[in-house]
């Protein structure tokens, strides 16, 4: 059966959808992106292979715009975006559509993604490699990637940078209990012991201690 758009009219609030009424009965809302995009207009006429079309895109249009609501904080992998588009109930067609869509437009990339991680990490929070490694695993990085990623990273040198700020205020300490409370620290973010012991000398050293 064919029905005639006799209205389009946006709600209110923040969503800003817009309701369709067919035949002067209400029947479905859209997003606005969707109006336009299928230039939908009043006198258009709808069967019901067109409305089931018109559903499908609004999905996709809803999904696309959640995960670039998602994508405003900070750069995801593609394995965090599917699990949380899945989780606000998306289907898996439009969660995929949605995927291709975002790598097309280089939004998601799952290599930069990872080298984003690692310069953050060595940036603000310094790490070890294994740690690093592991955090980019559990947000579904490939294995290839995260090799190619921390293939030059130096755990001494993030040893280092992760121990300064802590080392300074621990300079008034005694040798001993430096070592202990700035290894227990530099332990907690995966280094080993051998890069503990030489960052802990170098940072005693350095702040005028001498070991």
């Amino acid at each position: 059966m064919v029905k005639r758009i006799t209205a389009l009219r946006k709600q209110g609030g923040a969503r800003k959808r817009v309701n369709v009424y067919l035949d002067d009965e209400y029947a479905f809302s859209l997003e606005p992106e969707v109006v336009v995009r299928e230039r939908l207009a009043v006198g258009c006429e709808l069967d019901s292979g067109k409305i089931n079309e018109l559903a499908g895109a609004d999905n996709y249009q809803r999904c696309f715009d959640a995960a670039t609501h998602y994508l405003g904080c900070r750069p995801r992998s593609e394995s965090e975006m599917r699990q949380r588009l899945s989780r606000r109930g998306f289907d898996n067609e439009s969660v995929e559509a949605v995927l291709k869509r975002l790598r097309e437009l280089e939004l998601v990339d799952d290599l930069e993604f990872a080298r984003f991680w690692r310069d953050n990490r060595r940036e603000f929070s310094p790490r070890s490699r294994l740690m690093t490694g592991l955090e980019l695993k559990r947000k579904g990085v490939s294995e290839e990637i995260i090799g190619q990623v921390l293939d030059t990273a130096s755990d001494e040198d993030s040893a280092y940078r992760a121990g300064l700020s802590r080392a300074r205020r621990l300079s008034t300490s005694d040798y001993q209990t430096f070592r202990r409370r700035l290894g227990e620290y530099l332990k907690r973010r995966g280094f080993g012991y051998g890069i503990i012991k030489k960052v802990v000398e170098q940072l005693w050293g350095e702040l005028g201690n001498g070991a």
